[in-house]
């Protein structure tokens, strides 16, 4: 999966990128001008992984990944060409909008005072904005043409459409184009397609409290787009992140906090996104694995490797929480939960597979 961090500048993004993705990338106090992006890979924490790794001390642990840009902070004439580098996450599964609620004397707020409703509503307007300066462009090359082919027609049709969303300020998810219409524009990325969630950047304070300025209103707004939602303080996450890991348990408990951020986010991205993980299990390899939902066993098998799918006979399943509660695979066997399951078999998250095959 690949996300992309965006928000104004100042908010939190390079913290919470150096949180997912255990970096150390420049943190500011104060406006920079940068515009090349942080990527990393951030793995993605699994109880389930750990567990398993535990009972078959495999040569290698292997966790999902999460491909992230940290984009440097948003600023508020993207239709002047300003967020140029908005196009180094066009193709990404999802975007992580960190909005600011936390107080700091030294770092002030872009727009002078924090508001998160407010921020929250401006970055949305810049990814509108984006959209329809990329319609546009599209539209006027078409027009240029010497020749419009029927195919460019029916692209043409599909654009329009869009501008005309666009221009009434509607995200293009609302738009309903024909199949046709949807397959000319296919490998075309538009932000305000995105499913999006939105990080509130909380301060301890605000954490302890369970509260932050505009809550109310803001989470109506983020629920009213169908957004997901997740409230975390990044700083704080961040140097329980550094401590040694006995501790960490320690000062979570301290803190109140039930699980750490990177486990909360990487839940909430993969529910946002219709993402799920299955594993293989041994003793060279523990590894996870991301496929969508309802995804049938022989196409997750082809996710393992290309073999596999083409060669598929069976697999052979177990769920997680099944082995976690008998212990061995032996004793999954015993009880009759360890089963054979055909090509059109949907994977269930925490499914544990071992594919029989012939190629």
């Amino acid at each position: 999966m690949k996300i992309g961090l965006i928000g104004l500048p100042l908010v939190g993004k390079t913290t919470l990128y150096n949180l997912l993705t255990q970096s150390d990338a420049a943190v500011s106090k104060f406006l920079t001008g940068k515009t090349e992006p942080n990527l990393g890979m951030a793995k993605v924490p699994d109880l389930r992984i750990d567990w398993l790794s535990q009972l078959f001390k495999p040569k290698k642990t292997i966790y999902a990944q999460i491909e992230t840009t940290d984009l440097p902070g948003l600023s508020h004439d993207s239709a002047s060409g300003s967020n140029a580098f908005l196009q180094n996450i066009r193709q990404v599964d999802a975007l992580v909008h960190v909005i600011r609620t936390f107080e700091a004397s030294d770092i002030e707020h872009v727009d002078g005072k924090v508001d998160p409703l407010r921020d929250f509503n401006n970055v949305n307007a810049e990814l509108l904005l984006a959209d329809m300066d990329f319609v546009e462009k599209r539209i006027q090359r078409i027009q240029s043409g010497k020749k419009v082919t029927a195919e460019q027609k029916i692209e043409q049709e599909a654009l329009q459409k869009y501008l005309q969303a666009l221009e009434e300020e509607k995200p293009l998810r609302e738009v309903i184009l024909t199949e046709e219409e949807t397959a000319s524009i296919q490998h075309y990325a538009f932000f305000t397609n995105l499913p999006q969630l939105v990080v509130i950047n909380v301060d301890e304070t605000q954490f302890k409290s369970g509260n932050y300025p505009n809550q109310d209103t803001l989470e109506v707004a983020v629920k009213e787009k169908g957004y997901g939602y997740l409230v975390l303080c990044a700083e704080m996450e961040n140097e329980i992140a550094k401590l040694p890991e006995e501790d960490q348990q320690l000062f979570m408990e301290d803190l109140g906090i039930q699980e750490a951020g990177t486990y909360r986010l990487a839940r909430s991205m993969y529910e946002l996104v219709g993402l799920i993980s299955f594993f293989t299990v041994g003793e060279d390899e523990v590894r996870a694995w991301t496929i969508e939902k309802n995804l049938e066993a022989k196409k997750a098998a082809g996710k393992i490797h290309s073999d596999l799918e083409r060669g598929f006979i069976r697999a052979e399943v177990v769920a997680y929480h099944d082995l976690r509660e008998q212990g061995t695979m032996n004793r999954c066997k015993e009880k009759g939960l360890l089963r054979l399951e055909g090509k059109e078999y949907k994977v269930k998250d925490g499914d544990i597979l071992n594919i029989r095959f012939n190629v």
